[in-house]
């Protein structure tokens, strides 16, 4: 059975994320597709609707040398624009929050109760009890994390005229991950306030409390960045389909100019199967982000060294329990 609160080496950390849903996998999906399923659906079919009708418009609005036609289109659909853009920024907070958090607060349950069959109804309990955390959270992203971030994305372009901005944004990326999810994992798992989680998500990316022990920047960072290349794989695997349907469409059938080509496109039947298979595409992502959340999980508890010892002193005393 996998143990949460100890010290992993860099292949450890991959092999025990997928060990973790091996054991708990069926139990977590079975929670996470209650909770998100029907948001998420809602979420990609809003999707298909809104980018159906904007590309079709981008792309065969102005075939006729109508100039303002695409702006005609919104002032014309206004009212219709603003209840969907709404909708989509409801129901992506909402998502945000449940999928966000919900890798955090299962792997906080189990590890506090080691119950290996989680409820949907714990599950919401605990939501509720973390939403206004969850508020403060994002609040302190914007407004910390968000200028943090632009300034140092500024800084790797400029530096990418001498090549090193590019070697900076690669470490840049999944530093700020990983900064974004200790953050949240110890904001969670702790009595601790925003700006001491925020400080311990910094300062655990570079060194353990015990500093006789080498950086874990380099386990950490490879680890994040071998979970986002499965989930791009896997996520580009499907994109490849509609990919094709359009390149086939748009080449094979003749027309006037390659504006005409893609919005005729977008507005058959190809292209609501080219939306369909992209939003399939969406879905699987999300589902695959929980290999980079229980990952980022399995490195906040690897940084967490003053619960490795009493972790190991529970499970002897449960030990000699059993033999007794």
């Amino acid at each position: 059975m996998i143990q949460f609160y100890q010290k992993r080496d860099f292949g450890q950390l991959i092999s025990d994320t997928f060990q973790f849903f091996k054991e708990h996998g069926k139990n977590y999906f079975k929670n996470y597709l209650a909770l998100n399923g029907t948001l998420l659906l809602l979420l990609v079919v809003l999707y298909v609707v809104v980018y159906k009708s904007i590309f079709a418009q981008i792309f065969s609005g102005n075939t006729e040398g109508q100039s303002y036609y695409f702006e005609q289109y919104f002032q014309e659909n206004a009212g219709i624009m603003i209840i969907l853009g709404l909708l989509f920024l409801l129901l992506g907070l909402t998502c945000v929050f449940l999928i966000y958090t919900f890798p955090v607060l299962y792997l906080k349950r189990l590890t506090e109760t080691g119950d290996k069959n989680i409820t949907t109804n714990q599950l919401l309990g605990d939501f509720k009890k973390h939403i206004w955390k969850f508020i403060k959270f994002v609040l302190g992203m914007f407004f910390i994390m968000l200028p943090i971030t632009g300034i140092l994305m500024t800084i790797s372009f400029f530096l990418m005229f001498i090549i090193i901005g590019f070697f900076l944004l690669l470490l840049l990326f999944p530093t700020l991950f990983n900064v974004v999810n200790f953050t949240l994992f110890h904001y969670f798992n702790t009595n601790c306030g925003f700006f001491a989680s925020l400080k311990y998500g910094f300062i655990s990316q570079f060194k353990y409390s015990n500093k006789r022990l080498k950086t874990p920047f380099w386990k950490y960072w490879g680890s994040n960045v071998i979970m986002f290349f499965i989930v791009q794989i896997a996520s580009s695997i499907i994109l490849i389909i509609p990919m094709v349907l359009m390149g086939v469409s748009v080449l094979t059938v003749p027309q006037k100019n390659g504006a005409e080509a893609m919005g005729n496109f977008f507005s058959s039947g190809l292209g609501i199967l080219f939306f369909i298979f992209y939003a399939i595409s969406i879905l699987c992502t999300f589902v695959l982000m929980n290999l980079n959340y229980v990952n980022a999980g399995l490195m906040y508890y690897d940084s967490r060294l003053d619960l490795h010892r009493k972790e190991d002193f529970t499970e002897i005393e449960s030990i000699g329990l059993h033999e007794i």
